[in-house]
């Protein structure tokens, strides 16, 4: 396992600094040594949870800000990505693979995020907004011998 490592980032709820986010991540993950897939998977989930924080959880409101908050912990990648909006249940977003639902564009960020990371969580914070939690195991480095890997 590299050694540890972290970054915060605040950004305003600009759409536009979403690109600043993925950029420092990005350089992150490549020095994890993460598989350039995983890496895609992660970064996927990462704008997801970043662009909903924005959209629905500061409503756009360029004074409000989203924290984002990158960690190693053991063998686990730790995202956290926190916003300053009236919080919201995750039990009310309906299924966007449900029939009905197919056709609606709403939901589809939270199904990524759910299956692109091995763990989410939400929680609400204290001075308000909402805080999503994102774990992603990380693999052991392959040594480079085919009788050990």
């Amino acid at each position: 396992m590299p050694d540890e490592q972290r970054f915060h980032l605040t950004i305003g709820s600009r759409f536009e600094n979403i690109e600043l986010v993925q950029m420092v991540l990005r350089d992150s993950l490549g020095s994890l040594g993460l598989e350039e897939d995983a890496q895609h998977w992660i970064d996927i989930a990462v704008r997801e949870a970043v662009a909903n924080a924005i959209k629905h959880g500061n409503a756009q409101d360029p004074d409000k800000q989203v924290h984002v908050d990158f960690r190693t912990e053991g063998g686990d990648l730790v995202i956290e990505v926190q916003d300053e909006g009236p919080g919201f249940d995750p039990d009310q977003i309906q299924d966007p693979l449900a029939p009905e639902n197919l056709l609606k564009p709403n939901g589809r960020g939270i199904f990524y995020m759910k299956n692109f990371m091995d763990e989410i969580r939400y929680g609400l914070r204290p001075s308000g907004g909402t805080v999503v939690t994102m774990r992603k195991r990380i693999p052991a480095p392959k040594t480079g011998d085919p009788d050990k890997d």
